[in-house]
């Protein structure tokens, strides 16, 4: 990365700076890689963040399957982490994973955990486990709260055979054919999967992140406190791909500590750590045995650490600094937090970073764990909270005695509750890595990269004033 003009002497955020075009000989932005090449087999360069709100099993195999990797919390109980890794790892690569209900659930039910939009759908399954038939979402929207959804199965939605589904262009012509939206996936009567048109078409765009058996990627996230060497030998056995110790002060005793125990099990998984944001950390850190690092500290949505402690730093120059420190040690970095717009991602990478943490954004989706709700104006949202906030500390420290968890909650920071919208346009997490690859692959274009290294080293940056940023958004009504 080069600036454009003189480096500046302060730090900076996103959005202080912008891209500037160079001569590009890549012809299109579907001819680019975005594969971070980390190590961490993903092969784009987005991770969930290890929150409650955002991270749970649905959601990591669904980025695990268009090329990306989600972060399960530590707040998880341990058998409950190795559950979800086991779930992830069973889900099928091919074809999406159906959101089963019985013939006995609502539709109010239904709609708690899917909108009534086109392109997704339910299957219904009786108490014995056998298939009855499938809903498409859409006919929520018409049939009565209290309605049982074995009362909607009249008819039967068509099926997919998957023996006749060879390859994923197959699969989205067989379904124009049809003028089918969504179908479930179906292998000697038992259903295997489901599929829209739409997800159809992006399995000839992605490359799912897959292990050496072909299964699904997914991470999980451990403390720098406890018995850390238990923890992480239990994810690794149950098939944790990448192992995340986190802390909110990453550069600290504990977590050199907790990184010397975990290198020295030989797990044969990269070691993600974090959150810092200095070279000295760096150094340290990868000393340590760290792979990656995570970086922010007070950019994110739902952090408050700035302005009650006045700590952190700039997201820019964090990353910018912390990726050169990594890359003279053979390591990486992720930068984790204070993206708002796909800009901001394309940002990220030209600072160095080899792939970037998403938090809030993908909370607001389908897939993201908890129910859907909707407010007085009838729009959905999702509740998403801090991970220092009260309520993620209570929910972490809820087995300690009355006196511990009354110390533990007096200094909670960070938003305990915020309602995260669905995008009516965009509701599902596939619908915003669309939006976020597509404008990151144009940015490759413009920079005249086609693989992230290369848009590390031919990305130009330029400083701009806040009228220049207000400048590049898009006018959202008429003069």
């Amino acid at each position: 990365m080069q600036f454009y003009g003189p480096a500046p002497s302060h730090d900076l955020t996103y959005s202080d700076v912008f891209l500037v075009p160079s001569q590009s000989e890549v012809a299109s932005r579907l001819s680019v890689s975005l594969a971070p090449g980390d190590g961490t087999g993903a092969t784009i360069p987005i991770v969930s963040a290890n929150m409650n709100s955002v991270t749970g099993p649905r959601l990591a195999a669904t980025l695990a399957r268009r090329g990306g990797l989600g972060v399960l919390p530590q707040d998880m109980r341990l058998q409950d982490l190795d559950a979800a890794i086991r779930w992830v790892k069973a889900q099928s690569v091919r074809f999406d994973t159906p959101l089963d209900f019985g013939p006995d659930d609502t539709v109010a039910t239904a709609l708690t955990q899917v909108p009534a939009v086109a392109g997704h759908g339910l299957v219904i399954h009786d108490a014995a486990g056998r298939y009855l038939g499938c809903i498409v979402a859409s006919r929520l929207a018409t049939a009565l709260p209290d309605a049982r959804l074995g009362d909607l199965l009249h008819g039967s939605l068509a099926a997919l055979d998957a023996d006749d589904i060879d390859t994923p262009r197959r699969a989205f012509d067989l379904m124009t054919s049809a003028e089918l939206e969504f179908a479930p996936v179906l292998s000697h009567g038992a259903v295997i999967g489901t599929l829209s048109r739409t997800s159809a078409l992006r399995s000839t765009l992605y490359q799912a992140a897959v292990d050496a058996d072909g299964r699904l990627r997914v991470a999980a996230a451990v403390g720098i406190n406890g018995d850390v060497a238990a923890k992480a030998k239990a994810l690794a056995a149950a098939g944790v791909d990448v192992l995340v110790i986190d802390t909110a002060h990453g550069h600290q005793a504990g977590m050199i500590r907790a990184l010397n125990i975990v290198s020295d099990l030989g797990l044969g998984i990269p070691i993600v750590a974090g959150n810092v944001v200095t070279a000295d950390a760096v150094d340290d850190l990868i000393e340590a045995g760290a792979n990656i690092l995570k970086v922010g500290v007070g950019p994110g949505a739902m952090c408050t650490t700035r302005m009650m402690t006045a700590v952190g730093r700039p997201q820019f120059s964090a990353v910018m600094e912390t990726a050169e420190a990594a890359r003279s040690r053979g390591g990486h970095v992720w930068a984790d937090g204070g993206v708002r717009y796909p800009r901001d991602v394309a940002l990220a990478l030209a600072a160095g970073a080899s792939s970037v943490m998403i938090g809030s954004w993908f909370a607001g989706t389908i897939e993201a764990p908890g129910s859907l709700n909707t407010d007085d104006s009838g729009r959905l949202y999702k509740e998403s909270w801090g991970m220092a906030s009260t309520k993620a500390v209570k929910e972490r420290f809820e087995r300690l005695d009355p006196y511990e968890f009354a110390r533990k909650t007096l200094f909670a920071e960070g938003i305990s509750s915020s309602k995260i919208y669905l995008d009516p346009l965009r509701p599902s997490v596939e619908d915003l890595l669309d939006m976020i690859t597509s404008g990151v692959r144009s940015s490759f274009t413009y920079a005249g990269a086609s693989t992230v290294d290369e848009f590390h080293e031919r990305a130009l940056v330029g400083l701009q004033s806040a009228a220049g940023y207000e400048e590049g958004k898009a006018l959202p009504v008429s003069w």
